[in-house]
């Protein structure tokens, strides 16, 4: 069976970590996008899209950010699947007319999240399971017609809308991304940095480790024979 052909559009801005991290755990042929450099795809042309984590935030004023959304948009409207990741499940969620604020804190860190509905996004991953999370920004409205599909204490962490999904989670991190993530926080407090990069242990990775099915089962679902109408 061919291997599909999913656009990755990094939106970090500094994207090696990124790029490293999402080509290790996609098994597909992957056309990359520095989408910050304003780099989209000309078409829908592709068998799934993932967007990426970003420091960004999606409502700020940057030339980008607003190409980025409508080309997601397009992409769920011709039924291109799409799987956004942090920023990318804000993006998906703005796209399809949800509402993405400020959370005013961070959540950072190995944290556990919920499943609250059966979703083939998520078979093989347990009920409550362990995940890195860095963010500021949350989905605080899903787009009319969402399915709610996991949540913490912070709030929604996955949802479908259709083929379009988003989990605020990164299931991608290695141990790496997520140090060099928490050093780079200088608006954390320093006990607080420290207890993170306490949590960044092979106990926690291996934990959070389960999670990356999730990636596999997006792109198997790509290349599956759709059932009839």
């Amino acid at each position: 069976m061919s291997r599909p052909r999913v656009a990755l559009l990094n939106a970090a801005h500094d994207p090696a970590d990124t790029t490293r991290n999402f080509r290790r755990e996609l098994d597909a042929e992957l056309v990359e996008f520095h989408v910050t450099d304003s780099d989209l795809p000309a078409d829908h042309d592709f068998e799934g899209v993932v967007v990426t984590g970003s420091r960004s935030s999606v409502y700020w004023d940057e030339d980008w950010i607003d190409p980025l959304v409508a080309y997601v948009a397009g992409c769920h409207e011709a039924g291109v699947p799409v799987l956004g990741v942090c920023f990318g499940h804000q993006v998906v969620a703005a796209a399809l007319g949800g509402d993405v604020d400020s959370m005013g804190e961070y959540e950072i860190g190995y944290r556990d999240v919920e499943q609250v509905a059966d979703d083939p996004l998520f078979d093989g991953v347990d009920e409550t399971f362990t995940a890195f999370t860095t963010h500021s920004d949350a989905v605080t409205e899903l787009p009319r017609g969402a399915e709610l599909l996991a949540e913490n204490d912070y709030g929604v962490h996955a949802f479908r809308v259709g083929q379009s999904v988003g989990v605020q989670f990164h299931p991608e991190y290695d141990p790496e991304t997520a140090e060099s993530v928490t050093k780079r926080k200088n608006d954390l407090a320093p006990d607080r940095k420290e207890a993170v990069l306490e949590g960044i242990t092979p106990e926690n990775y291996s934990a959070a480790c389960e999670a990356k099915q999730l990636f596999e089962n997006f792109t198997q679902s790509l290349v599956e024979p759709k059932a009839a109408d």
